[in-house]
């Protein structure tokens, strides 16, 4: 994973998520993500960022 976009696979791979997770949550605005023509696309620094806001999300409110 070198580029700085990924692929829905990349991205299903990287977060260990069925692919139909990924399709899911990016079609729900749940996961950033774009459209090349029909082909959903993933900038790697936006989804790293994604995963520590999720992460923050789910803290209990005693640990922030």
């Amino acid at each position: 994973m070198d580029s700085e976009f990924l692929t829905a696979e990349e991205v299903a791979e990287y977060l260990r998520l069925p692919l139909s997770t990924v399709y899911k949550l990016v079609q729900d605005k749940r996961l950033p993500g774009f459209k090349v023509g029909k082909h959903w696309r993933f900038r790697k620094d936006t989804i790293q960022k994604w995963i520590k806001d999720q992460e923050s999300k789910n803290e209990p409110a005693d640990e922030k």
